[in-house]
């Protein structure tokens, strides 16, 4: 491990209490290696815009930085355990390079400063990405309520209820997708703040050019205040993981539909083959691993907000509990947005079965429609019902799932999914 900034003279650094304090930040800051670069570059011209450093020295920094950001996408800097952290590679890459020059690259701030943007910039690419997933999800799912709307069975308490449609089913995750867009963009918006300036909490003495670096990064505005800078640690990352996690909610429930929709006693989807794998033992079947590791992904996301949601039991101020933050984030995104991310090109090549579904379609399935009928002739709805109900065998005497459907006008069900109004509103949450 390369010197550190704080180390003090005479005192030994012991390394199994090092190897304590720095956890797993080296492998972790592999991920966020890139954007502090990035911030660091931004923060050097800022210090030259105030004098602190001399526009030659400025141009050398940045033009190490960008070789430094080079040879990590090529491999030929690796960060491990010759450093404390990400932060320290870099100064120690700069120092090597450009000796005293290097050195001024940290002036003015903190290397708590720094993680948090680099941080604050790897959640807004990735919130990003959750955006544009849901985004795609829900275009797939709107194409396919309008191309297709076969019947099949609906149910409640997972019993069969009523006469459903797979255009309905569609509709329903495409409005559910539109909604999750539209909560990441704002999240996105939340969290588009500034932090870099603000040290460790408290701001230097230098007139440090915020403006520049706030506009350099493309931040959406500046994080004003240091202190709330700190507060907002913790707030920022469990928001943006709720915000993934109200997707990654709907593909686990999306995922339990398709986990029993695929299974022999079923038969109403059958996925295309990439999304299964065959079984180690049994050579007479193929698994829906995709759709169960789908299924498991919300748990990760879970989890990390919970560690951070136990982190920010905190007085204000920087404290290095919030270091643990890193892996949580890391972790939540790495698996609930892998799974984001297959779930358009799963549901754009899976394949109905309807005569399965048709099958599966019972005469007492009925029964709510002649309720509903009889209810609007005038007949008490309570009576109604218990008509229908003493009568459910018969229900379906007459009738065809398509004629149930075309009836079932009220707004958003199957006679009525007012698509038009749903690509509406996608449009806008995609442009806000």
């Amino acid at each position: 491990m390369s010197d550190l900034l704080w180390q003090k003279g005479g005192i030994a650094v012991d390394a199994k209490i090092m190897a304590f304090l720095a956890g797993d930040d080296v492998l972790l800051d592999r991920e966020f290696f890139l954007h502090d670069i990035a911030a660091s570059a931004a923060h050097v011209d800022g210090l030259a815009n105030i004098g602190i450093v001399t526009r030659d020295d400025a141009a050398a920094i940045r033009r190490e930085l960008d070789a430094l950001a080079t040879d990590f996408r090529s491999g030929d800097f690796v960060l491990d355990e010759r450093f404390e952290d990400g932060h320290s590679a870099i100064e120690a890459r700069l120092v090597e390079r450009l000796g005293d020059a290097g050195k001024r690259v940290h002036t003015g701030r903190s290397r708590n400063d720094q993680i948090l943007v680099a941080t604050r910039l790897w959640l807004r690419e990735r919130l990003d990405a959750v955006a544009d997933a849901c985004r795609r999800t829900a275009a797939v799912c709107l194409d396919r309520a309008a191309s297709e709307s076969l019947p099949m069975p609906g149910y409640t308490h997972i019993q069969r209820a009523v006469v459903s449609s797979t255009a309905l089913w569609f509709a329903g995750f495409a409005e559910s997708f539109i909604d999750n867009l539209t909560l990441v963009r704002a999240t996105r918006e939340l969290v588009d703040a500034n932090p870099l300036g603000t040290a460790a909490g408290y701001g230097v003495n230098l007139p440090l050019d915020r403006e520049h670096t706030t506009q350099a990064l493309g931040f959406g505005r500046m994080q004003i205040n240091p202190i709330y800078a700190q507060l907002s640690r913790g707030k920022f990352e469990m928001a943006a993981i709720d915000a993934l996690a109200g997707a990654v909610l709907d593909l686990r429930r999306l995922a339990w539909d398709l986990s029993l929709f695929t299974s022999g006693e079923f038969g109403f989807v059958t996925l295309a083959p990439q999304y299964t794998t065959g079984s180690s033992i049994m050579p007479n079947k193929r698994n829906p691993d995709v759709v169960e590791l789908m299924r498991a992904s919300y748990a990760s996301v879970a989890g990390a907000r919970t560690e951070i949601e136990q982190l920010l039991s905190l007085p204000s101020g920087y404290q290095r509990d919030l270091q643990l933050s890193k892996g949580s984030i890391f972790h939540a995104f790495r698996h609930g947005l892998a799974a984001l991310e297959l779930l358009p090109d799963l549901l754009a090549s899976m394949a109905w079965n309807a005569q399965r579904m048709r099958d599966a379609i019972e005469p007492a399935m009925y029964a709510t429609d002649v309720a509903v009928e009889a209810a609007v002739a005038g007949i008490p709805f309570r009576d109604a019902y218990r008509a229908a109900a003493d009568g459910a065998a018969a229900a379906g005497q007459g009738r065809t799932p398509e004629a149930s459907l075309a009836a079932r006008v009220s707004p958003g069900a199957s006679g009525d999914l007012r698509l038009d109004v749903l690509r509406q509103r996608l449009q806008r949450a995609t442009q806000a």
